[in-house]
């Protein structure tokens, strides 16, 4: 084990655990699809700002990208969408997503698909509202899936997107184990991974988490395949390249008493808990 990895795992130990779904599901708690639902109206609280709850689902065909066990896109067939169709690259998820649509009576408005996001099986301008909620920074290829949200949205339909910075203090989506703010700015990615292994042990679930996120490359080295390093500079950059301008556009501060930090260039990406938008055909 590497010096750097003892060190990780002896200061991750002065830190508290945060509630993270994986493990409250472990626990017993609660569904990781339930997790979701409940907080089925943080996930829209970025845009009703702007948008009426109405706008957004009522009476509209709904497609919830990266929608994991699918809880959120429950909520959002319960906001009165005709229907919500959970788009998930694993195939994993369906039964629970399911159980839970069946449950709470929405399975007559709900659709459980596997696919990937950069290849999209609807028609061209079939849809009416795409929301790709902490989806952006896990995507393999986000300029073709924003490509195939543009052909599949309708005229006038709506693209909600919200993503936190690669540099926000749980942005490499460790905190299930690893509970050390910004802990991916002090140490390196092959000592994370090395860190995660071996927390990770600890869970029930700790060899599906792991083959989860981490994968090798063509040269046999281990890297975070789960994530994308989504910054708030790479987004606006593939954003131009493809020619969009958001209708919406808003970066979220951590906390109100760091929003002068969020807006300052050299340290927006850490303190900004989510870059909010919202792109109209």
């Amino acid at each position: 084990m590497k010096i750097r990895t003892k060190i990780l795992l002896a200061f991750n130990k002065l830190f508290k655990a945060p509630v993270h779904p994986f493990n409250l599901q472990n626990e017993g708690v609660k569904s990781y699809a339930m997790w979701q639902f409940e907080r089925g109206a943080q996930t829209i609280a970025f845009y009703t700002k702007r948008y009426s709850q109405e706008e957004m689902f009522k009476n509209k065909t709904v497609v919830d990208i990266g929608c994991g066990a699918a809880g959120k896109s429950l909520y959002y067939a319960s906001c009165g969408a005709s229907k919500v169709i959970g788009v998930e690259i694993l195939e994993k998820y369906r039964t629970e997503a399911e159980k839970l649509a069946a449950d709470l009576s929405l399975a007559d408005k709900f659709e459980f698909v596997c696919a990937d996001a950069a290849n999209l099986p609807f028609e061209e301008n079939s849809i009416d509202t795409i929301i790709m909620n902490d989806a952006m920074e896990h995507v393999d290829n986000p300029e073709a899936v924003l490509t195939e949200c543009l052909r599949v949205i309708k005229k006038g339909g709506r693209i909600f997107i919200n993503f936190p910075p690669y540099y926000h203090p749980t942005g490499a989506h460790l905190s299930d184990a690893i509970f050390i703010p910004w802990v991916h700015m002090f140490f390196s990615e092959d000592v994370l991974i090395e860190s995660y292994k071996q927390l990770a042990k600890n869970y029930p679930d700790g060899d599906e988490r792991i083959e989860f996120r981490i994968s090798e490359n063509a040269d046999g080295k281990e890297y975070f395949s789960y994530i994308n390093h989504m910054t708030i500079k790479r987004y606006k950059k593939i954003l131009k390249k493809l020619g969009i301008t958001p209708a919406y556009y808003k970066e979220e501060p951590l906390r109100s008493i760091v929003a002068p930090l969020a807006k300052l260039p050299l340290f927006k990406e850490m303190f900004v808990k989510m870059a909010v938008s919202v792109i109209e055909k």
